[in-house]
């Protein structure tokens, strides 16, 4: 199976995505489709066996829409986006002036105003040439209304649009004949063709100010893709040429010069300068680089100069993955936006079905057929739903964004629902609560000197990649002691290691794998105690089936961890931290950062099982890691957190991602999530809630009681004004920022 992503141009509310939607689904070859109205996207999963790229946009061309394959820098996105602002932007002024005309040719004399004779005697007339030409600068609403119902036998809100204004326009056509024929019972008072104008006009310029709206929901992805610059200088024989971005390949040697920015992930080879990362990790603080260090496309050299490899170019630098990640996300669809959706598809059969009721309720009630089209008229075009077709995408589309410049990457919308619910937080220790890179910090000789223990050791963790190997190699590096190799070596998953070395049986690892191979560790019981209550992780060497010496390592914890704790704890959620470590080092460790609840001794398989039984209870999980054998538990919990400096393994199986190794993120994720699902409900409230009142009043339930009768040019404006305040209630969530 396959997967694209198609930029689409052309739709103008929910109906048009769903119209889309059902129309590649029904394509052969297609598994699977979700078409994003706000974003202007369509996600496309299919066998390219069956469809190729360009069969999938001729489905989309024959539903009525145009489409594309967006390209890296999202240029034809923004000029498709920008040459509707500016369509919409002509199409308003002119239906403005013309319906201003048309209002002073219509409604002159109502208000006092002089008009000339030739004018009054073919008021008619005028009034048809000026409605037509407004209804022509929208005639898209009456195309695509039509074909919605011709071609894909849906009914869409330009559906509502076309009939509403189409009815008032063809009965005002009706009256401008009868009166060219010199029926005395219709006069130019009966015409309508200023509320057909008005209601045009009104809805272009919702149209205008969503477009508007709308494109500064995508600014997040459009500035990320700013971040790179379009050329860099690239050193060959000696010579430092500029080159095109596109053009850069991997071992490629760039220059980088003061105020640069990084075109390119890569390594320096060569300089030393500070590098400001905000950008991508939110660190405001520039960060020294040196030879052997890490650079990350995006990112702004500060004073230095230096040259580096590149290693990750096009769409494999960290940037760019960010920006995929961010954009699956904006596509994606939240459990809430289910209800919105189907919402969205009964609505416009259940307005057309409430509009002719009321027609019909009125002309049978004994009122007027101008009353009755009014009435008919109002339902139709205060009920487009354009609003619902917006309330979720827009506050996802904001959202995301905004948590992506805040170093979080949110990977899709389903998270955002989930995160509201956890009460319970689980963390790993190792490289999560602590930096991960432990030292050796004691060693002690039962059977031989510390440094012959220490060889030993080494020369077993040399063949292993634990973390706490690679701080015994280091240990025995630094004192300069030569490493023995090591026959039939085997790793014991989560205990230890077993190897041979000159003849001798070895064993080194944990208190567990110590007691299942029978080895003694009572002379030395006291000393572990104190040891492993100074939160230090022991490892045993038995040798011949005795205990020969031990090694303690102690890990740092990281700078935010106790307060990325405490802030949790305010938050009212349970903290519990999960390890491999004995009871004792894991209480020590814990203790210091303030977590209460202790998981020790688990295995590395068992850390699904563990998230299992609190879920079995209820409970909501999220769990917090960044290593390899994290990938489970975090696939396993409810919602999985993945250190962004951690494996790619574990970044992959969660389902949100820290860029920055500061813990206090997890607290931002949390609120940035909670905030992000309040604005949507906000959204969905204010869309169902205007709808549930504005249709019935628009029917005339006021009517027999209070007399009022809303007018459909006041219909119109509401009616766009609903949606345009929808996508500005998104656009606030650009100003987050956390409160905890």
């Amino acid at each position: 199976m396959e997967r694209i992503i198609l930029n689409i141009s052309g739709m103008h509310c929910a109906s048009c995505a769903g119209n889309i939607e059902g129309a590649l689904k029904n394509a052969a070859g297609v598994q699977g489709a979700r078409v994003n109205f706000a974003l202007e996207k369509a996600e496309i999963e299919f066998d390219p066996r069956v469809l190729r790229a360009k069969d999938a946009i001729t489905v989309i061309e024959k539903a009525g829409y145009k489409a594309f394959i967006p390209e890296e820098g999202i240029d034809r996105e923004r000029e498709s986006r920008e040459k509707e602002v500016r369509s919409l932007k002509i199409r308003f002024i002119i239906a403005a002036i013309l319906s201003g005309i048309l209002m002073y040719v219509a409604m002159g004399h109502c208000l006092g105003l002089c008009l000339a004779h030739c004018i009054t005697q073919n008021s008619p007339l005028i009034q048809f040439i000026l409605a037509s030409a407004v209804l022509a600068a929208g005639g898209q609403f009456f195309s695509r209304g039509l074909r919605a119902v011709f071609k894909n036998r849906q009914a869409s809100m330009d559906t509502l649009v076309a009939l509403g204004v189409g009815s008032a326009y063809l009965y005002s056509v009706f009256v401008s004949l009868a009166i060219w024929r010199g029926n005395a019972a219709f006069s130019s008072n009966d015409l309508y063709y200023e509320v057909a104008a008005f209601l045009i006009t009104f809805i272009l310029l919702g149209k205008y100010l969503e477009a508007i709206t709308k494109r500064k929901t995508s600014q997040a992805i459009r500035r990320l893709w700013g971040l790179r610059p379009k050329t860099a200088l690239v050193i060959q024989q000696g010579r430092e040429i500029e080159a095109r971005l596109e053009d850069l390949r991997v071992g490629d040697l760039i220059a980088i010069k003061p105020g640069g920015r990084i075109p390119v992930d890569g390594e320096i080879i060569e300089g030393y300068s500070s590098v400001d990362e905000s950008v991508i990790t939110g660190e405001s603080i520039p960060v020294e680089k040196n030879a052997g260090d890490a650079v990350i496309a995006g990112s702004i050299n500060k004073h230095g100069a230096f040259t580096f490899r590149a290693q990750k170019v096009g769409r494999e630098t960290t940037l760019a993955q960010i920006i995929k990640l961010v954009e699956d996300a904006q596509m994606s669809k939240a459990p809430i936006q289910e209800l919105a959706d189907k919402v969205a598809s009964i609505f416009v059969p259940v307005v057309l079905v409430i509009a002719f009721l009321a027609f019909f309720f009125w002309i049978l009630a004994g009122k007027s057929f101008i009353f009755a089209l009014t009435v008919f008229i109002t339902v139709l075009i205060i009920a487009c739903p354009c609003s619902l077709g917006l309330a979720v995408p827009t506050a996802v589309m904001a959202g995301t964004g905004r948590a992506a410049e805040r170093g979080i990457i949110i990977k899709n919308a389903k998270s955002l629902q989930i995160a509201r619910q956890i009460k319970t937080i689980i963390f790993d220790k190792t490289g999560t609560l602590t930096i991960g890179k432990p030292r050796v910090s004691d060693v002690f000789g039962c059977a031989g000197s510390e440094d012959e223990i220490l060889k030993l050791c080494a020369s077993l963790e040399n063949k292993s990649e634990h973390p706490l190997a690679e701080a015994v190699v280091e240990a025995a590096n630094a004192k300069g002691i030569s490493l023995t190799e090591v026959e039939a070596f085997e790793a014991v998953p989560g205990k230890g290691l077993i190897g041979k070395i000159a003849g001798g049986n070895l064993l080194l690892g944990s208190r567990r794998l110590m007691e299942e191979k029978g080895v003694n560790l009572q002379s030395v019981d006291e000393g572990i105690k104190k040891l492993e209550t100074q939160g230090k992780t022991l490892m045993f060497l038995a040798k011949d089936g005795k205990l020969a010496g031990l090694i303690a390592v102690r890990d740092t914890l990281k700078e935010f961890s106790k307060a990325a704790i405490d802030g949790l704890k305010k938050m009212g959620k349970q903290v519990i931290m999960l390890t491999g470590d004995n009871q004792r080092t894991a209480q020590a460790i814990a203790g210091e950062v303030g977590i209460a609840q202790v998981l020790s001794e688990v295995l590395p398989q068992d850390k699904q099982d563990e998230i299992k039984k609190l879920q079995s209870s209820g409970n909501k999980v999220a769990f917090v890691g960044d290593g390899i054998n994290d990938a489970p538990a975090l696939t396993q919990a409810d919602l999985g957190i993945a250190i962004g400096s951690g494996t790619d393994v574990a970044i992959e199986a969660g389902d949100i991602i820290l860029i920055r190794d500061d813990l206090r993120d997890v607290i931002s994720a949390l609120d940035i999530s909670n905030y992000l699902l309040r604005k949507i409900k906000q959204n969905l409230f204010f869309s169902f809630f205007y709808n549930s009142i504005s249709i019935p009043i628009a029917a005339g339930l006021l009517y027999p009681f209070t007399g009022f009768l809303l007018n459909p040019l006041i219909a119109g404006a509401a009616m766009a004004l609903s949606s345009v305040s929808v996508v500005i209630n998104s656009l606030f969530i650009r100003r987050y920022k956390r409160n905890i």
